[in-house]
């Protein structure tokens, strides 16, 4: 099913009726195997007949409008995990990686993929939008090299320990990290919230304030971990501003992680061990 629940969103962007399709029986076999409850089902259908109504009356300022907001609440309600019903399955319970790292626990989040759909509904340049200037290979890679630098400078502020890993989990934290945590969060903050703000404020300040919104969702942290969130919420949205494309900055997103899971204490470093 999970699988299954992937490749919808890789062909999302570009076959439609296949992810759909592929979407609903994902949504059936949760609701059989007791992920999803029913009223909950019953209520993604009337989310999804209202991104419909979004899509079909695009023309109908009133009617757009309304639908974008009640689409807007739903993502919300979605990303944090607000809608009752979801039996997110727990992957991994307060496994502790390495002997300096916290302990790390993971689910498969099917509400928070969720968000990639509704997105895609609500604003149809999601995944593809023009851009203003093609960047020299340079410029991208000193983007590129910006992610590991980011890690090394949280080593170097005590934040992180170098502590290598690779678990005989990681491909399943490779399937929830890339396409349940960071494809949603991109799709909300870069696809949508910088792509909105790029049209009304400019690009400088909708990549600033899609980065900072996207730092204060990791306040539970801590404030390091709000600030390096911001600095790589700039990363993600360079990424996205410079491509045009939602799968860069996911990859970019999902990198970072996976680089941090890799090498560094994993999720945080804890000086009581």
């Amino acid at each position: 099913m999970w699988i299954l629940l992937a490749l919808s969103l890789i062909f999302l962007s570009w076959k439609k009726i296949f992810s759909l399709f592929a979407l609903t029986a994902v949504l059936i076999i949760a609701t059989f195997q007791g992920f999803i409850i029913l009223p909950t089902l019953g209520i993604l259908i009337v989310i999804f007949c209202i991104a419909f109504l979004h899509w079909y009356y695009d023309n109908e300022r009133i009617i757009f409008v309304i639908t974008e907001i009640l689409l807007l609440i739903t993502v919300v309600a979605l990303f944090f995990h607000l809608i009752p019903g979801f039996n997110n399955p727990k992957i991994l319970d307060k496994v502790l990686i390495g002997e300096h790292s916290t302990l790390f626990s993971m689910y498969f989040n099917l509400d928070k993929s969720l968000v990639t759909f509704v997105l895609f509904f609500t604003i149809p340049t999601l995944f593809l939008t023009k851009t203003s200037k093609n960047q020299t290979p340079s410029k991208w890679c000193v983007l590129i090299l910006s992610v590991p630098v980011l890690l090394i400078i949280a080593l170097l502020l005590g934040g992180l320990r170098i502590e290598h890993h690779f678990p005989a989990w990681i491909w399943q934290f490779v399937l929830a990290n890339l396409f349940f945590v960071s494809l949603a969060e991109e799709a909300l903050f870069r696809g949508y919230i910088q792509q909105r703000l790029d049209k009304f404020i400019g690009a400088i300040p909708a990549l600033l304030i899609a980065s900072i919104l996207f730092g204060l969702i990791h306040y539970q942290g801590g404030y390091l971990l709000v600030i390096f969130s911001i600095l790589a919420g700039i990363i993600y949205g360079i990424a996205w501003m410079w491509s045009g494309r939602l799968w860069v900055s996911a990859f970019f997103h999902f990198g970072l992680n996976l680089i941090h899971l890799l090498f560094f204490t994993y999720p945080a470093y804890n000086p009581h061990l």
